[in-house]
Order: C-alpha cells, then sequence, then structure tokens
C-alpha cells in the first residue's frame, strides 16, 4: 500500500500544534537520539548505527512532499482539513497548510552525522530545526514519521553489525578466509516481516553492515533507488540456487538421492547449490545418501550446501558436548547414577552400555552417533578438508552448511565457538530471519525525537524535559554539537549559536534540497572502519 499525503504523515494530535506553540515562538529545534540500550537486543551493545536518514528524506521529505507542492492548493489541503475534521471533531482550519503550500518548499534544516556511524546512546546523529518563522510548528510535526522510518533501518543495521563482528571475530580465531565472512550471514527475514516496505527497510540495514548474502530482493531494490548502489558496477546483495520443502516434496517416488543428482547434474551443473534436507529423514540423509553421493559432488564444479532446517540448530549443527568417559555402565550400574554424574560435570550426553544419550529437562533419550556429532563434523568425516593457517579443519570446497531458522545472536556465538571447541573453521552460513530483525521495537535502543530549543521573542531559550516519575526520559537541552574526545563521539549540549554551527554534524538537508549524498558503498566503508 502506498498513499502520498504527506501533512498526514504525523498523530492526530500534531494537528492542534500549529496553535498551540508560545505565539512568539518562532524557531522550534529538535534532534533524534537512540538514549539507552537497556533493552537491546544485542548484548553489552554501546553504539547504535546510523544508517536510513538519505531515504527518510528521498523518500517523505522530497518525493511526498513535491506531490503536495505539485497539486493546487485547494486540491492540496482538501482531503487533509477532511480527514482531520472528521477524526477531531471540529472544522480544522488548514490555513497553516495554505502559507506551507504558497511558499514552495519545506523550511527545514537536516544536520547529521556521516550514515555508516556507530553512534554511541545519549548521543544525537540527527538535529532538525524549521529555517523560516512562521513554520515552528514543522520541526515536531515530522517528529512521528522522522522517528517510524529511521529507528527500524538503526536497528536492523546494529543488528546485523552485531553479527557481521562475531563472524569475524571467529574467522580471525580460526583462519577462515576473510574473503568468506561477508557471505556468513544471509537475509531470510522477508516472509516475517511487517509487510514488504518493512522487508525492505529491514533488508538495506542488512546489507548496509557490510554482509552481502540476501534473499529480501526488495532490499536490493531499495539500495538502488535511495542509495546510489548499481549492482552491474559492485556486489549490493546475492543469493544462491536453493530448494524449499515443496521441491523436495515433488520427488517423493523418486527419493532425494534421484532428486539430488537431478539437481547437481541438470538444474545446477556450477556454482553454489544449496538444498534443503530435512524434509524426511536428515540425519540418513547425511550419513548415508551423501556418503553414497560423494564422487558427484566432488566432481561438480561449485559447493553443495546442506541445510537442516529444524530441531535445535546448536546440536544439529555442531553435535551434543558428550563426556569424555568412554561408556558409564563401567562406573555406573543404574543409568539415573550415570545420567547425575554426566550432568553435574556439564556434559549434554553420555555413553551407557553401549549406546548415546542426550539429556535434557532431567531425563535421557537416545541418541545416533552421527547427532552426537553434528553435521559439520560428519561432512568433514565424509569429505574432508584442509587446515587452516591456525590448525583448524576446514570443509572441502565442494560441501558446506548453511542454517536458516531460529538464528539468534547467542545461538550464533554458540554455534561458532562450539565449532572451534571442536577444531574446527567457522565455515557456516547462517540465515538471519526476522524474529532477529523483527523482535525489537524503538524501545529496543531508546530512539526518539526530542526538542530542545526555542526562539521566542527573538531570544533563544533551551528548553528539556526532566519527569520526575522517569529519570531516564530527561533529554539534552539547548543546541547540541557533536565533538570526537579522545576518539569517542560526544554531545555536548546547550551550546551557543557559534558552537552550533561547528563539530561534527553537517548539514544533509535544506529547504527542500539533500544537499549532502552518501552511497551504500561509502556506508559499508566506513562501518568497515569502525569495527
Amino acid at each position: 500500500m502506498v498513499i502520498s499525503a504527506a501533512s498526514m504523515q504525523k498523530d492526530v494530535y500534531k494537528e492542534f500544534h500549529s496553535r498551540a506553540y508560545h505565539p512568539d515562538v518562532t524557531e522550534v529545534y529538535a534532534n533524534y537520539t537512540s538514549r539507552s540500550g537497556k533493552l537491546s537486543n544485542v548484548i553489552d551493545n554501546d553504539k547504535v548505527a546510523f544508517v536510513g536518514l538519505q531515504y527518510f528524506i528521498k523518500s517523505y521529505l522530497q518525493a511526498e512532499w513535491n506531490d503536495f507542492f505539485n497539486l493546487d492548493k485547494q486540491t492540496a489541503v482538501s482531503t487533509h482539513q477532511r480527514i482531520m475534521t472528521s477524526m477531531l471533531g471540529y472544522e480544522v482550519d488548514v490555513k497553516y497548510l495554505e502559507d506551507l503550500h504558497d511558499l514552495g518548499y519545506l523550511p527545514l534544516k537536516i544536520k547529521a552525522l556521516p550514515e555508516g556511524t556507530l553512534v554511541p546512546y545519549l548521543v544525537p546523529p540527527i538535529t532538525i530545526v524549521n529555517t523560516k518563522a512562521g513554520f515552528q510548528w514543522l520541526t515536531n510535526m515530522i517528529e512521528t514519521v522522522l522517528s517510524c522510518e529511521n529507528w527500524p533501518i538503526q536497528t536492523s543495521t546494529t543488528t546485523s553489525v552485531a553479527y557481521l563482528k562475531t563472524f569475524k571475530e571467529f574467522a580471525n580465531k580460526t583462519g577462515l578466509p576473510k574473503e568468506f565472512v561477508p557471505f556468513q550471514g544471509h537475509d531470510f527475514s522477508f516472509r516475517g516481516m511487517f509487510g514488504k516496505q518493512a522487508a525492505a527497510m529491514s533488508g538495506f540495514g542488512h546489507l548496509a553492515s557490510g554482509l552481502v548474502g540476501t534473499d529480501t530482493i526488495p532490499a536490493v531494490l531499495f539500495a538502488e533507488k535511495y542509495y546510489g548502489a548499481n549492482v552491474d558496477k559492485e556486489l549490493v546483495g546475492c543469493s544462491v540456487d536453493a530448494t524449499e520443502h515443496s521441491v523436495t516434496c515433488s520427488w517423493i517416488l523418486e527419493g532425494e538421492i534421484e532428486f539430488f543428482k537431478y539437481l547437481m547434474k541438470v538444474q545446477s551443473p556450477k556454482g553454489i547449490l544449496s538444498v534443503v534436507s530435512d524434509t524426511w529423514d536428515f540425519w540418513t540423509l547425511v550419513t548415508d545418501y551423501l556418503p553414497q553421493l560423494k564422487e558427484e559432488i566432488m566432481a561438480r564444479e561449485g559447493t553443495l550446501v546442506i541445510r537442516p532446517d529444524s530441531g535445535d540448530p546448536v546440536k544439529i549443527l555442531t553435535g551434543y558436548k558428550i563426556s569424555p568417559i568412554s561408556d558409564y555402565k563401567e562406573l555406573f550400574q543404574s543409568q539415573n547414577d550415570a545420567e547425575l554424574a554426566a550432568k553435574q560435570q556439564g556434559y549434554e550426553a553420555y555413553r551407557y552400555n553401549g549406546d548415546y544419550f542426550g539429556i535434557d529437562n532431567n531425563c535421557s533419550f537416545k541418541l545416533m552417533e552421527c547427532e552426537v556429532k553434528g553435521l559439520i563434523e560428519c561432512l568433514w568425516e565424509t569429505f574432508g578438508g584442509t587446515l587452516t593457517s591456525k590448525g583448524y579443519k576446514l570443509l572441502d570446497e565442494h560441501i558446506g552448511a548453511i542454517y536458516g531458522d531460529a538464528i539468534t545472536l547467542t545461538r550464533q556465538r554458540d554455534i561458532l565457538q562450539r565449532l572451534m571447541d571442536k577444531g574446527f573453521a567457522s565455515k557456516v552460513v547462517l540465515g538471519i530471519g526476522s524474529y532477529s530483525y523483527q523482535y525489537v521495537t524503538r524501545d529496543t535502543h531508546g530512539s526518539a525525537v526530542k526538542a530542545t530549543s526555542v526562539v521566542k521573542n527573538g531570544q533563544r531559550i533551551a528548553i528539556f524535559k526532566d519527569p520526575k516519575t522517569d529519570a531516564k526520559k530527561k533529554s539534552s537541552k539547548g543546541l547540541l554539537k557533536v565533538e570526537l574526545v579522545d576518539g569517542e563521539l560526544t554531545l555536548f549540549d546547550d551550546v551557543s549559536e557559534h558552537e552550533e554551527k561547528q563539530g561534527l554534524l553537517q548539514t544533509v538537508y535544506e529547504d527542500g534540497k539533500l544537499l549532502k549524498e552518501t552511497t551504500l558503498k561509502e556506508i559499508r566503508a566506513l562501518i568497515a572502519e569502525q569495527i
């Protein structure tokens, strides 16, 4: 759904504000700030990735408001008046909008840090102020849509940066080739997002971090439309030939071995081919079908990627932490005693009387040896590989693994750490879905727009909020300046007009014009410098 109604992209109550500001106020100055990481989805997070403002400027401040200005005045304000009158229950005066239409542009100035900056909490990446007296209502009229269109992209980018940092960390530890890292986090979130626009915005945040794997096509379109990307000249986002359960099920009579042969020989004889592998019996496929197909897999010009899609991703990929005791039967006559001993020693599995058992919720359940080993170890045993420069096992280039269900930042770290503990390089791709990218709110980073200064009767006055009922909502006050202090971005508030003109916040938009444009390539480069 696309609705162009620039003057109504706000909370209803803001309709009243053009009349509610003090009559002597001619300027309102505000900022956008992420205030707290208390509810952050990233553990011990201290910075938020600033990305998305240019999209907001191009899509809303320019394109949508141009629709308003390009209409004749009566048409431009009539729908606004009709809707607002209906919602508020009295005849709404639209003289203020008619004055804006007569002016012919948005009298606003926005200053910002460069997109891609990792901004500490309580430091504003954006300030906004009206540039013409009589339009002081405009600054905070756009607060709602400014917040709505910016916090999701920044939050997704921050999440994506966290994934990327962890992939880099374990690549460095295990000697995984660095060129593989940007492909390790793959955006699978499209179907779980709150609409296709949310998918495009969040998906762009995923790409902005430097990760390139994605199945969210609208994110690539978004990058081209708003951030100067060009798929003909750069790697914006990429994916591979891949199956889903419906495709596998269509081969129910012929079976999975024939299915794999058909895909590898007929439909995808080169490149990366990802095959969902748990439609029926995942471990039979891993321990029986893949060894039967080894010759075809190793002869193929490319990588076959095995994709489990159910179960506990940590254990499916890495196996169980099993006790080194060869068989607890030698130590305990009772299996209950063996289970208790293994559990007390912190193990997830043990062997008793020749069989493997897992421990979960104070009960044992039987395991196959392949389950204890996990997918990566099983693939190593079948296909082998090489050792990295740091001595870790690296799967042969003809075989790989991806897990795209129920991945979180916590599980990502668990998976990579457990692989490293078993002697494996972190050669695995993880699908990042809507649980990571949509299980968030504006409160995840405490993002908000607040006014901090007004001009009243020609005099600059610092304003602020400081609720006695919630100290966390105390705002900065006055004009703002951001500087680097000992390498950290630092806010200075209540500065003079002369000082406000200094600092790192630069004018990117003024009176309808985008003055400073950035690109996806530049954003990625800036983020890379900081992580």
